[in-house]
């Protein structure tokens, strides 16, 4: 298992394996990453200072994925995103290390990491609270993702 900066080539393998989980979730609708406009470039779309999204590679597939970007209005938080794995890469432990790399990088950019996610995505949400992310309330900001339920925040 390997993991790595995206890649112009990873574009479109980054969007199947994030259209998959949330086909898988139902969230296969507005409201979510279904329907951001750059779904398909986030090589391009990451390419910026204090932006960055890393791929879990396993026998030449990309089986996982995740990014750092900001906040708006919020310049000391970035936000964990699109982290996703397919279900043959949960339980490796390769989203602890994707998550470890993430933090890593965002530690030298901001303060705190925010985070947006579905309630229905059970193991998601104890794995983000079993590294430490607190649970909000409500959103930090008002921002394309109106399905997400669930918001979290982490000191860095």
């Amino acid at each position: 298992m390997l993991i790595r900066e995206i890649e112009e080539t990873d574009n479109k393998q980054v969007e199947q394996l994030i259209r998959t989980c949330l086909i898988e979730f139902g969230a296969n609708k507005p409201g979510t990453a279904w329907a951001d406009p750059n779904l398909g470039d986030f090589y391009h779309l990451y390419s910026t200072e204090g932006c960055k999204y890393w791929v879990v590679e396993l026998d030449d597939r990309i089986v996982a994925g995740c990014g750092i970007g900001p906040v708006v209005g919020f310049p000391e938080v970035c936000e964990l995103q699109k982290m996703y794995a397919l279900q043959e890469a949960r339980g490796t432990g390769a989203a602890s290390h994707l998550l470890e790399t993430a933090l890593d990088f965002a530690k030298h950019h901001y303060k705190q990491c925010y985070l947006e996610t579905l309630s229905n995505m059970i193991a998601a949400n104890k794995f983000y609270a079993k590294k430490g992310f607190k649970q909000l309330d409500k959103p930090l900001n008002a921002t394309e993702h109106f399905a997400c339920d669930a918001w979290y925040i982490l000191d860095l």
